[in-house]
């Protein structure tokens, strides 16, 4: 339970990171973080512990009575928006591709994908967001040390530089709770932010 993920909210109720509960727990106890329940209420740590715990409800037990685990927490003094920018990583370039092969667009597990350049090292490709993408083994095999075209083989989707927004990520990587949605807004983060083309 002290694993479950809970979302922290800065400040202004943004979206800034998720973290799992024990250590929600050691932010709402030092006083820099309040919970926030299904009516929006916030409440400091002796508030939060105090209240009854219905059947159901994530919990965790402390000397003397058991606490619900808070799915949403806002920090006291904490007002920055994370950056915008995603980082260039194995994680994120198999987040972006859906963990599916971007060849035959079959869906795979991490464990049975790798990256391939689209343009080969050897042809002059780099290492970026534009031409690294998710591949299953045996189209990588076909593929070997040739542009796609060249083997009659055709991308899904053009790789390039995810903008993702954190709400969007979290919904991503992790199962969203209920009471994550009012803070995330994920078809308001999508109409604006969706790259437009010709």
């Amino acid at each position: 339970m002290l694993n479950s993920s809970v979302l922290v909210l800065n400040r202004g109720y943004f979206p800034v990171h998720v973290t799992h509960a024990r250590r929600a727990f050691c932010l709402l106890y030092a006083g820099l973080a309040r919970a926030i329940n299904e009516q929006y209420e916030t409440f400091d740590y002796p508030s939060w512990s105090a209240l009854s715990v219905a059947a159901g409800d994530p919990a965790v037990g402390v000397v003397g009575r058991v606490v619900r685990i808070p799915r949403v927490v806002v920090l006291v003094a904490y007002d920055r928006v994370p950056r915008r920018n995603v980082r260039f990583s194995r994680r994120n370039i198999f987040v972006r591709d859906r963990n599916t092969c971007q060849y035959c667009g079959k869906p795979f597990p991490s464990s049975e994908l790798n990256l391939d350049h689209v343009v080969p090292r050897s042809q002059g490709g780099k290492t970026s967001w534009e031409n690294i993408v998710c591949s299953c083994i045996p189209c990588n095999k076909r593929k070997g040390g040739n542009r796609p075209e060249q083997t009659g083989m055709r991308l899904i989707h053009v790789p390039g530089t995810p903008r993702w927004s954190p709400e969007f990520a979290f919904s991503l990587r992790t199962p969203i709770h209920r009471e994550w949605v009012p803070f995330l807004n994920v078809v308001d983060f999508t109409y604006w932010n969706l790259e437009l083309q010709d």
